[in-house]
């Protein structure tokens, strides 16, 4: 009697129709050669990776050259003709359109004349001329050594003072010297509005200050003196007087350090030759 189970695989492949010898040898042959080209692909990898670790390991060893990329010719940009570029008209809504070829609004939105580029300097005809000042005066080529400055004074106030820098982008100076006394002018110019601040931070500095000698003072003898605003400081420090003169006109900010007598009337008539001066760098007078 057969085996069972050869009785079962006689049945289950009665009905199978089986390929040619040929056709089967073939199929090996392909078979065994996709074999061969997997083996080889995966020892290629794997000598790959090794050189990769192997390089990334020695710093001596210099990677593969990257062949050179392929730069695509650009077909230039024609450049526009005058009568194409764009005029600056007013909108809809009345206000001047930017120039593009200044990138500057074709019309002022602010006050002031706009006939003069912002300057980033300060002239020398801003500054106090020998014409201003008493007889004897000369200029001081060599200026003054040490701070004279108002700011000097915070080193005997015992609290921080706020910054009369404020905005700050340019500074010019001069000295005038006579056989009795010296007079120094600082001019700075301030960007957008500082210079107004730099007015408040004065007062602020002035009022604000805490002594560390109560014998000493700081204060404000008087105002509105001349220019857009001016003001004049008196101190008393170990029993010195001193005398600060501050005039702005516009961006502009003129501190001068006067003689330790001068009087609000002196200062007044200085503090208008001061704010004359001074319209010489700012289109705001």
């Amino acid at each position: 009697m057969p085996d069972p189970i050869f009785s079962d695989l006689y049945r289950d492949t009665d009905d199978l129709v089986w390929a040619p010898t040929e056709q089967v040898r073939r199929r090996g042959r392909q078979r065994t050669r996709r074999t061969q080209i997997a083996a080889g692909l995966a020892t290629v990898v794997a000598v790959g990776v090794v050189a990769s670790g192997v390089a990334l390991a020695r710093p001596d060893v210099a990677p593969p050259p990257v062949p050179p990329a392929t730069v695509e010719p650009t077909t230039p940009t024609p450049t526009p003709t005058p009568s194409s570029t764009p005029s600056a008209e007013p909108s809809a809504s009345g206000a001047a359109t930017p120039s593009r070829t200044t990138g500057r609004p074709a019309g002022s939105t602010g006050g002031g004349s706009t006939s003069r580029a912002p300057s980033r300097t300060i002239p020398a005809a801003a500054m106090l001329q020998l014409a201003d000042l008493p007889s004897g005066f000369t200029i001081d080529t060599e200026g003054v050594e040490g701070d004279w400055s108002l700011e000097s004074v915070t080193l005997f106030c015992r609290n921080e003072s706020p910054t009369l820098a404020d905005g700050q982008i340019a500074t010019r100076s001069v000295t005038f010297d006579s056989p009795t006394d010296w007079l120094t002018q600082r001019v700075t110019r301030h960007s957008g509005t500082s210079a107004t601040t730099v007015m408040k931070n004065l007062r602020k500095f002035v009022t604000g200050c805490e002594m560390e000698q109560p014998d000493d003072s700081l204060s404000i003898m008087a105002e509105s003196l001349g220019g857009d605003d001016g003001v004049l400081v008196g101190s008393d420090i170990g029993g010195k007087p001193g005398r600060w003169l501050f005039v702005r006109q516009g961006d502009l900010v003129a501190q001068l350090r006067l003689d330790s007598q001068t009087t609000p009337t002196e200062a007044r008539r200085l503090a208008r030759a001061v704010a004359n001066r001074l319209c010489a760098g700012t289109d705001t007078c």
